[in-house]
Formats: structure tokens, C-alpha cells, sequence
């Protein structure tokens, strides 16, 4: 009997070029699956079609975009995720969704194996397996690129070419790139050189500085916990929420970050990403923690963030480390709710005001002016006490202490 692979199928060059790879390799059927994490009608309309005119027996398209916004996207940011400093981990925090409804599909088709068509020099393939080793460690899994004598873009055209598969590849498709609601990812091309800025042509989602208004725009976050539930005062749902910050702030200039980031499998990389709406939810969490969490709980949160961030890159999310961080951070938040105005303007994001009902930011205290709760003369007491150990270790070098 044929062996079930449920093919994670996304219509571009590699994944088209492997369901006639398996079908020729492997006696199988193909079940190719697409994880609709916003990717946008371009690459989804006709996908069904298209697999099975290149030889898959079906294709199912399963609807993401809520869960991944609301389950993943979400809790990354609020646990303050930012790989090396600027990476929102727009590509990385897809990769766990897609791999789970992968292995859902699976079940349901009563598959063996799953195949993928991340390359061998990539984070993909080892967030991938690393997500199946999870949660189907009994299925096999397939990765072409690691296993066909294809190397090139032009191999791979030529073979299917040469097996009349449908693509709308070509050479001249120069950048790689991934896209979902958070972000879109572009690599390849003339981004290879790290000395060569990037050409204009290759931003998607964000305006040109010099294109953008002149006049500024304010958008209005609200947040339950932590999490945005309003925008403008209009409560909705994550994933539609994010998609209309992506339209306002792509308008100036919001979210482009150019890279050289250090790849999980030892080499650097060079990628530009665009993440507008996330930026500014970003901006906004970050001026809500400023009122609402003491000193300490920042601080926690801050080298939360640092190891999150590590664990979402390198492909750890189902992880008992990666939950036990969560609620952690959900712990946190219990009491991050509130408001926050972002100013967008020319390539920034920032905020311009913000309040909440457990705003820890009291004027009296904070004021220069005179006030009665705070007595300035207690001061000196606290320093010198916050000041001890230098005090002893100076005297000590002095030979006046024992």
C-alpha cells in the first residue's frame, strides 16, 4: 500500500518540484497542506488547483491567522521577544502553527509521513522537526533538499519544466521571501552583499521615507492583560487588528528593519523584514509595562524576553521551558491593562501617551514641586545604606577598616 505523506505545500518553486520528487522517489501519495497564516490572496487563490495539477491527490487550506495572532504572535511580544536586539521573530513564531496544523492534517488523513521544503543551510528545517518531534515523533519525515541532487534555482525550474509543472517562478524572481499577517521577510538578490543598501523594490509593506505624510498620525492601543483588544476605542479581534495596523503604519514608513543576524545552524545571514503593525503594538506594551510593573518584575520580564526570544528562533516552542516562561510573563500581565497612544510618523513609532487604572506612576511622588509625601531628607539614609559595600571596600583600602 502507497505510504501517506502530508506534503507543508506552499505553491512557490521548491514545494512544486517536490510532489513529483516524492511521487518518483517514494511509492506515495501526496496530501499537500497549506496553513493560511496570512500569506494573502496572491499566494492562496487557485493553491488547490495547483497542487493537484502538479500531482497531489488533494489539498487542504486551513485557516490560521486568528490563532496564530491571538496564541503565538501575542504571548511572544508580551514576554518581550526581540532576537539580537531587532528581530520580532515575524518568520520564526509562524513556523510552530504551520508544523502543529501539519500534524493535524496528518492525523486526520492517516498519514506516515510528513515532508517539508525548508533547505539544509536554514532555521526552518530544524524548527519544523523540531515541532513534529514533538508532537508526532512516530511519523517519518521527509526533506527533499537535504536528500535530491537539485543545488540550484535553475535545476530546479529545469526539472519541472521538463515534467510540465505549473510555476510562476522564474529567474527573475530574485528575492526570497515569507510572508504572513505579522510580517514579511526578504532575502537573496542583491541583499547578499551586506555593502549594498537595499533597492526599493524590495520593500512590500512600508512606504519610502520621502513618500510618506508630512503630517503625523496617532492610533489609540487598548489592552486586557496584556494583550491588544481595541484599536481606536473598536473592540476586534487579533488578527484583524493587526491587519489594519499593518495598512496605517506601512502608510509611514513604520517596521523596516535591515539585518545580519546569526543563524541557528552557525552562519550569518543578511535579511530585510517589515513588521509595521507589530512595531507598533511593540511600542505600545512596552510604554504600558513602564507604568504598571515595579522595578523588579521589569527587569524579570527583560531577561524573560532575551531567552523567549532564543527559544522562538530556534524552533522551541513546544518546550516545557518555553510554557513554564509563559505563564510566567501571563503572571505578569494579570494587571497590564490600559491604554496607549502610538504617534506614527516618518519611519517611527512612539508613544505619546498612556494610562492605566494600576499605574504604579504617582504625580505627587514624581513631582518637583512641593509636595508632603515624600521626605528628602530620608534619602540620605537609603544611600548610605545602597552605598555600603564601596564605602567599606574604600576604607578598607585605606587600612581604616578591619
Amino acid at each position: 500500500m502507497p505510504m501517506k505523506i502530508v506534503l507543508a505545500y506552499s505553491g512557490g518553486l521548491d514545494t512544486s518540484a517536490i510532489i513529483p520528487w516524492l511521487k518518483e522517489n517514494y511509492d506515495c501519495e501526496i496530501v499537500a497542506y497549506v496553513g493560511d497564516v496570512g500569506q494573502g490572496d496572491e499566494e492562496l487563490v487557485g493553491i488547490e488547483e495547483k497542487a493537484v495539477r502538479s500531482g497531489a491527490s488533494s489539498c487542504h487550506v486551513v485557516d490560521l491567522k486568528q490563532e496564530f495572532i491571538e496564541s503565538y504572535v501575542y504571548p511572544t511580544l508580551l514576554a518581550g521577544a526581540v532576537y539580537e536586539g531587532r528581530y520580532l521573530l515575524g518568520t520564526s513564531i509562524a513556523r510552530p502553527i504551520l508544523a502543529k496544523a501539519q500534524v493535524d492534517v496528518a492525523r486526520k488523513v492517516g498519514a506516515e509521513a510528513l515532508a517539508h521544503g525548508c533547505t539544509g543551510k536554514g532555521n526552518d528545517q530544524v524548527r519544523f522537526e523540531s515541532a513534529f518531534a514533538a508532537l508526532a515523533p512516530d511519523l517519518k519525515v521527509i526533506a527533499p533538499w537535504r536528500l535530491w541532487s537539485l543545488r540550484s534555482r535553475e535545476q530546479v525550474l529545469g526539472y519541472l519544466k521538463e515534467r510540465n509543472v505549473p510555476t510562476t517562478a522564474s529567474l527573475e524572481k530574485i528575492y526570497s521571501r515569507d510572508r504572513n499577517l505579522f510580517h514579511i521577510s526578504h532575502e537573496g538578490g542583491a541583499l547578499e552583499d551586506p555593502w549594498n543598501a537595499p533597492p526599493e523594490d524590495v520593500w512590500m509593506l512600508t512606504a519610502p521615507l520621502d513618500e510618506t505624510p508630512d503630517r503625523c498620525a496617532d492610533v489609540a492601543l487598548t489592552f486586557e492583560k496584556g494583550r491588544p483588544v481595541a484599536l481606536n476605542g473598536e473592540k476586534i479581534a487579533g488578527h484583524a487588528l493587526i491587519g489594519r495596523l499593518n495598512a496605517v503604519a506601512g502608510q509611514h514608513g513604520v517596521g523596516r528593519i535591515d539585518i545580519v543576524e546569526n543563524r541557528l545552524v552557525g552562519m550569518k545571514s543578511r535579511g530585510c523584514y517589515e513588521t509595521p503593525g507589530g512595531t507598533v503594538v511593540v511600542e505600545a506594551l512596552r510604554a504600558l509595562e513602564e507604568l504598571v510593573y515595579d522595578r523588579e518584575t521589569l527587569h524579570q520580564r527583560e531577561q524573560i524576553g532575551l531567552k523567549f526570544a532564543e527559544l522562538v528562533y530556534d524552533g522551541r516552542w513546544f518546550t516545557p521551558v518555553r510554557e513554564a516562561l509563559t505563564a510566567a510573563v501571563d503572571q505578569m500581565a494579570s494587571r497590564l491593562s490600559g491604554e496607549v497612544v502610538v504617534r506614527l510618523h516618518k519611519g517611527h513609532a512612539t508613544a505619546v501617551k498612556r494610562r492605566s487604572p494600576n499605574s504604579l506612576y504617582s504625580e505627587s511622588f514624581a513631582t518637583f514641586g512641593e509636595e508632603s509625601v515624600y521626605d528628602q531628607s530620608h534619602a540620605e539614609g537609603f544611600i548610605r545604606l545602597f552605598s555600603l559595600p564601596q564605602r567599606i571596600s574604600a576604607l578598607k583600602q585605606k587600612g581604616k577598616a578591619k
